[in-house]
């Protein structure tokens, strides 16, 4: 599926995002300032996050949740010098629990993931405009 979008459609195409994901896990590859962070928030309140969510660039992972209990994790691991690193903070208790993780920099711990994911691409065409890709 790709999508071709401005900033100001965000809200819009992320249910559109969301009804074609196939799982919860969710890796997201673009450069840096192509609106990965915009978007995952943008995810985040179409699922119902009610919360301010952020970039957990300095935590790596911010969790969220609903008021039904459910979880969300948003990682960034743009900081991580070694797979070991993720291993450390325990992300494959995050990843296999069953709940959505939206994770921003995926190459930085690749033998780590599970092979049942969603890529989402995004591709910065313009100041305003991107072009997204899901695998």
């Amino acid at each position: 599926m790709e999508i071709i979008y401005s900033l100001n459609e965000i809200d819009t195409i992320s249910e559109q995002i969301i009804d074609h994901l196939q799982n919860k896990i969710v890796l997201f590859d673009a450069k840096m300032g192509a609106g990965k962070t915009t978007l995952i928030k943008a995810l985040l309140k179409k699922l119902g996050v009610n919360e301010t969510t952020s970039s957990p660039t300095f935590s790596i992972v911010n969790e969220y949740k609903k008021d039904n209990g459910e979880h969300f994790y948003h990682f960034d691991l743009y900081r991580l010098n070694s797979e070991e690193e993720a291993y450390d903070f325990g992300i494959e208790e995050y990843l296999f629990s069953g709940n959505w993780c939206f994770i921003e920099w995926p190459k930085k711990a690749p033998n780590l993931l599970p092979e049942n994911h969603n890529l989402i691409s995004i591709e910065i065409l313009s100041n305003e405009n991107r072009k997204l890709t899901i695998k």
